[in-house]
């Protein structure tokens, strides 16, 4: 998840807790039912928090696997091209060494 998106998340949560509050503190009841509303209220928004806290983390661990994945991946594949360009430059360098040995050779001669 983003910077935004759990930006936004933490607003809409604020959000609707002050909302709650208000909307209990201004109805008209007995003050031990506005304290438990408000006590329920917290208990419900704590517990989405908690909901949403774990989704965010879930994501993210799920993006660093992915990623971590794709990294070893391309690690494995510049590894497997050095690997084979590596044995270019050697079969490269052995034709030469052999069309130089032989030259070496007409000249001792």
């Amino acid at each position: 998840m983003s910077s935004k998106t759990s930006s936004s998340v933490i607003a809409l949560l604020a959000g609707a807790a002050i909302g709650a509050g208000l909307g209990i503190l201004f109805a008209p009841d007995k003050g031990s039912r506005t304290r438990e509303k408000i006590k329920g209220n917290y208990d419900d928004l704590k517990e989405e928090a908690k909901n949403k806290w774990e989704s965010l983390e879930e994501d993210t661990k799920e993006k660093f696997s992915r990623t971590k994945d794709d990294l070893k991946e391309t690690v494995e594949n510049l590894l497997s091209n050095t690997s084979y360009k590596a044995e270019e430059a050697i079969t490269f360098l052995e034709e030469k060494l052999a069309e130089l040995k032989r030259e070496n050779a007409k000249l001792q001669k």
